[in-house]
């Protein structure tokens, strides 16, 4: 007898399961960085953009990356907040890339609290004294910039610039790419219609 197809909630934990198993599997198998990810996006324009990020946590609410909001990506995500997260992580069987697209929203200011308050000092005082995708004169320039924001905050602790958060993707659409000799990957596709019911079908490569 055959199992029963999974119900809609089973399959996004279905496709979660999935990608925490994958993700140890890079970590294990000596990706550089498992966590680094490219994010896609698009200005009111349709004009696309994409950069590497990193995956700073994930569940089942989406996956969340960090970053300063009246940056490039910050902007355009704010303009329109859709996203595609793509993830390569050849050392994985014959190589793995997981995509996830959705709808992004800010995570709560607690959240992002939590997060910064984590970070190396360096890396706080950075998030203070960039100008995120802004033109910058000289390295100088922005050498003399961190050395300031140090000064600022001699003998205390950083707290999280105003403008510097964290950015949800929450899933719609989940795929596995499984490589394959003579390019006969396996794909699955995970999605969710406009009611939140999810279904499961196998593609072509």
């Amino acid at each position: 007898m055959t199992a029963p197809e999974p119900t809609a909630p089973e399959l996004l934990q279905e496709a979660l399961a999935t990608f925490a198993q994958l993700f140890d599997e890079a970590r294990a198998a000596g990706e550089p960085d498992p966590t680094a990810m490219v994010v896609a996006t698009a200005a009111l324009d349709a004009r696309p953009s994409a950069r590497t990020v990193l995956l700073k946590a994930f569940d089942a609410r989406g996956f969340v990356f960090y970053t300063h909001l009246d940056g490039r990506k910050g902007r355009d995500l704010q303009a329109n907040p859709h996203a595609a997260l793509l993830m390569h992580w050849p050392r994985v069987r014959q190589g793995v890339q997981v995509r996830i697209e959705g709808a992004v929203e800010v995570v709560n200011d607690e959240e992002a609290d939590a997060y910064f308050a984590s970070r190396p000092r360096g890396s706080q005082i950075g998030a203070w004294a960039s100008k995120q995708s802004e033109t910058l004169e000289s390295r100088d320039a922005f050498v003399q910039r961190i050395a300031q924001v140090d000064r600022e905050f001699e003998g205390r602790e950083v707290p999280r610039p105003p403008r510097w958060s964290g950015l949800r993707v929450r899933p719609e659409r989940v795929e596995f790419w499984y490589g394959a000799e003579f390019r006969l990957h396996e794909r699955f596709a995970y999605e969710s219609d406009l009611a939140g019911e999810w279904s499961k079908r196998m593609l072509y490569p």
